[in-house]
């Protein structure tokens, strides 16, 4: 991935107004993207490459990526399972 990255392990669930949703965090983000707004960046989570997807705020100063169902079954993994993560900013 070019430019600027930062590689981390996550469990899959963030918790958003009392209910688990299938998203990753993203940690020191705020600090890393410079916003606390949405921003666009490039992701790969395991071996699943994420081109061009929303990192959202989470409401608590951070930012997540969702995995949809059909990424989840790409990655065979669910609520509660470890991934490890790359994220940079779109380019």
């Amino acid at each position: 991935m070019p430019g600027r990255s930062v590689s981390f392990d996550a469990t899959i669930g963030v918790e958003v107004k009392g209910e688990m949703w299938a998203c990753i965090e993203i940690p020191g983000s705020a600090e890393f993207f410079g916003t606390g707004k949405s921003v666009r960046v490039d992701a790969r989570v395991d071996d699943v490459d994420l081109t061009h997807v929303g990192a959202m705020p989470t409401g608590t100063g951070g930012h997540m990526i969702a995995l949809n169902a059909a990424i989840r079954r790409r990655l065979d993994k669910d609520l509660g399972d470890s991934v490890e993560v790359m994220v940079s900013l779109a380019s």
